[in-house]
């Protein structure tokens, strides 16, 4: 039988259910049947968004570069980012990935504010009273390895917290780190606008 599963990966939790060197994986947060595997991947150091399947076509639809599909992330960056960075996130940039510099897609970018009603973390992101950490929203429809931070990186802001809020139509909406909600095959197609 298919299931499917979206979670909010907490921080400092690896994207999988083995773990390396004693980490914290899946396994630690979430219960799901053992064919049950993350589509794509999260960060380590990465919190939000993942869904969790056993449908191989799902899967592969997600993660083949040619589906196109939109990821939201929100981004909360070192620095009262300018309108000229977020202008360049958008045109995309140059970023280095496995060696060779690469052209990230135009995406969408822009600034949400200082106050995003977000979950808290454990451990917070270092406050300091003389540097802003405004949050950005960026819409990608592409997922190279750590590209977010990249990119912020590159724009001159660099990325202190990273939440992955949406794929298609799939929403974190009120979750909390290790929430998890079973969907029917109808809706996780539906909102994946796979029918």
């Amino acid at each position: 039988m298919k299931r499917y599963f979206i979670i909010y990966k907490p921080y400092l939790v690896l994207s999988q259910f083995t773990s390396q060197q004693g980490q914290q994986t899946l396994a630690d947060f979430f219960h799901v049947p053992k064919d049950v595997y993350a589509v794509g991947r999260l960060d380590y150091d990465s919190e939000g968004l993942l869904i969790l399947t056993n449908d191989s076509a799902l899967n592969h639809r997600l993660l083949n570069p040619a589906f196109e599909h939109e990821r939201a992330y929100w981004v909360q960056v070192d620095g009262t980012i300018t309108e000229q960075a977020i202008q360049q996130l958008q045109q995309g940039v140059e970023i280095n990935i496995d060696g060779k510099m690469y052209k990230t897609k135009p995406c969408t970018a822009r600034l949400l504010g200082n106050d995003l009603s977000v979950p808290e973390r454990n451990p917070p992101v270092r406050f300091r009273k003389e540097i802003p950490a405004p949050w950005i929203e960026l819409i990608l429809r592409e997922g190279k390895n750590r590209q977010v931070r990249k990119m912020t990186a590159k724009a001159g802001f660099p990325t202190l917290r990273l939440i992955r809020q949406r794929i298609v139509h799939i929403e974190l909406g009120t979750m909390q780190p290790g929430d998890m909600i079973e969907l029917s095959k109808k809706t996780a197609y539906k909102k994946l606008e796979l029918i």
